[in-house]
């Protein structure tokens, strides 16, 4: 991960010419202005610098990703901030960057948000600030297609499962009453489901759209959903209130004039952005 460069020479060399204009200034009868303290610049400095820079870590298929392996960045997420940037006026820029320090990254201004599938929770809310979301999505029980004994989460009790058990879902299936087979992955996963070995397996939806949008033959089906629902947004540093308001209205219009649904349908085969 790259570190920040220190700007210690810089900042003393500022200081120093601002205080002899600050001493100028004062010798003609005026007074230096500065910005009122703790004053919301983050829109102004976007469109000052042309530019909105974006973290996203480029290694998460079909978020963002490079095409080929080594092409360009491409994946839905990419798709829509490039659409947001846009609409601001301002060019798009990422900065791939691995997930564990994404957050510190944004803390340390070294982007100016993040557009990677960050989800929306109350601990991550008291201390960022988030648009309104881009993409929703629930928690799926993936089976057969001609499975006709499982229609709901409560059809799960006695089946057998298979899930990572390092994932929220395996929590969802062993609260069904599920027997889980543990498994890495949703690849190895949806394999087992194919073949019959295991019942189903509980997993995102986008996951699965993803994959049925890939392997349109593969034969299974969403046979139940959760009520509650996951949503994505774009992140920014607590205060950005100007910046959140325009990418907010960038997306509604977006969203109004299809933009959305076009880059959603592109990527998994259904609207998974409202």
């Amino acid at each position: 991960m790259a570190f920040m460069k220190s700007l210690f020479t810089r900042r003393t060399a500022f200081s120093a010419a601002f205080a002899a204009a600050a001493l100028t200034l004062a010798a003609c009868g005026g007074s230096p202005s500065a910005p009122a303290s703790g004053s919301d610049t983050s829109l102004s400095d976007i469109k000052s610098k042309g530019e909105i820079v974006i973290a996203t870590e480029g290694t998460y298929r079909p978020f963002s990703f490079h095409e080929e392996g080594s092409g360009k960045l491409t994946g839905f997420d990419v798709e829509i901030a490039e659409a947001v940037a846009a609409k601001l006026g301002v060019k798009a820029s990422f900065q791939e960057t691995q997930f564990d320090g994404i957050f510190a990254g944004l803390d340390a201004k070294r982007f100016d948000t993040i557009a990677n599938q960050i989800s929306i929770n109350d601990e991550r809310k008291a201390k960022y600030d988030f648009s309104t979301p881009y993409t929703v999505s629930t928690g799926v029980v993936v089976t057969k297609s001609d499975n006709s004994a499982i229609n709901s989460f409560a059809d799960l009790k006695g089946k057998t499962t298979a899930q990572s058990l390092t994932s929220n879902f395996y929590k969802l299936a062993v609260e069904a009453g599920a027997n889980v087979q543990s498994v890495e992955g949703w690849a190895q996963a949806a394999t087992l489901v194919r073949q019959g070995r295991v019942d189903a397996t509980v997993n995102d939806k986008l996951t699965y759209l993803d994959y049925a949008k890939t392997t349109p033959d593969s034969g299974l089906k969403v046979a139940a959903e959760t009520e509650e629902k996951t949503e994505s947004a774009f992140v920014f540093r607590k205060g950005s209130t100007e910046l959140t308001a325009a990418v907010d209205k960038a997306l509604a219009d977006l969203r109004a004039d299809g933009t959305l649904a076009k880059i959603s349908q592109k990527y998994f085969g259904a609207d998974v952005t409202k």
